[in-house]
């Protein structure tokens, strides 16, 4: 095939031969069944220097061709179009390139292909703020596990009313969130950042939620979380959220976050280890609510879990301090009350 495409690019005309050529040729006495040979001819046919290179790097004869053009003249096209259905009729089952014939009651083996797709400019650049997350920090993840029942029977409990008072709908993403702020209240380094040999810390709690769109994964930052009420949260998280869908969500919403939290449960995540959204130093994990066998007071019930991934960057945090982190979030989940009450 490269063949034929070196020679299509060196154009129709040859100046070493004029336009047209008569060629000669004769009849076999007899048609055979077997495939003509090159010398096979029955006429005078005209063709252009083009085609006739065509037409001699193939082995084929000028007669062995259905013209199309003027006066019955055989063309590039028709020549390429021979050579495309002869490929196709004189291939064997089981050659290379061709599809493999199964035996009655077998698979028929499918045409491979492939397709190259430049990244967009929004998946490039997450990619290499990943790259530069894992060649930066020193990442590191912890994991514990949550007891949901509580906040299950919670939120089952007001959720109608607070959809009709506050036209939102109340969802976990709030408890999770309230909790995460209250841990970072008690461990201000887990919200803290790296500014080369110094440690920023911050005292106000601007949360990146992680949202799927149609365009990739974008992280929308909700500002001064710790003074919201959980209505609020939840107004923001679904404007913030719409806008990324829509495609009209700004540098400004994406940017400055202090704590990541991202729910890979919503698409039946059981654990994973998430990646840092630097320049923060760690990231909660939600994952999928999943029933299991527990020990509740000497006795095996099912109850409603979860697990919980932190990564952070040990270059500041300690062990302990992330194991504390996610100690405090499960406190306050298993328990909601201390949500109202700040302990």
């Amino acid at each position: 095939a490269g063949d034929v495409l070196a020679i299509l690019e060196e154009g129709d005309v040859s100046s070493a031969s004029p336009a047209t050529e008569e060629i000669t040729v004769e009849t076999p006495p007899e048609q055979s069944s077997e495939k003509p040979s090159a010398k096979a001819t029955q006429g005078p046919i005209k063709t252009s220097p083009a085609v006739r290179r065509l037409l001699e790097e193939h082995d084929l004869d000028a007669t062995m061709v259905s013209g199309t053009g003027k006066d019955g003249r055989v063309t590039k096209a028709d020549v390429m179009a021979f050579l495309k259905q002869d490929d196709s009729s004189d291939v064997a089952p089981g050659d290379a390139g061709a599809p493999v014939v199964p035996p009655e009651g077998g698979v028929v083996q499918l045409e491979r292909s492939e397709k190259r797709v430049p990244m967009t400019r929004l998946r490039a650049r997450i990619a290499e703020r990943l790259i530069d997350a894992q060649q930066t920090a020193a990442m590191l993840t912890t994991f514990n596990e949550v007891d949901l029942t509580e906040v299950m029977a919670l939120r089952s409990k007001y959720r109608d009313a607070f959809e009709k008072q506050h036209g939102v709908r109340l969802g976990f993403m709030s408890f999770f969130t309230k909790a995460a702020v209250e841990a970072l209240k008690k461990y201000p380094v887990v919200n803290a950042s790296v500014e080369g040999t110094d440690i920023l810390y911050h005292n106000y709690y601007d949360i990146g939620i992680a949202v799927s769109s149609d365009r990739g994964l974008m992280v929308p930052v909700i500002r001064d979380v710790d003074q919201m009420s959980f209505a609020d949260f939840e107004t923001e998280l679904n404007a913030m959220a719409k806008k990324a869908q829509d495609g009209t969500i700004s540098m400004d919403d994406l940017t400055g976050g202090t704590f990541t939290i991202t729910n890979g449960g919503i698409f039946g995540s059981m654990m994973s280890t998430p990646i840092l959204n630097q320049p923060q130093s760690a990231i909660l994990g939600m994952h999928a609510i999943q029933k299991r066998p527990m020990v509740v007071d000497d006795e095996i019930v099912a109850r409603p879990m979860m697990y919980l991934a932190l990564t952070y960057d040990h270059r500041i945090i300690d062990g302990k301090e992330a194991v504390q982190f996610l100690v405090t979030i499960k406190q306050q989940l298993e328990d909601p009350s201390r949500l109202l009450l700040n302990v």
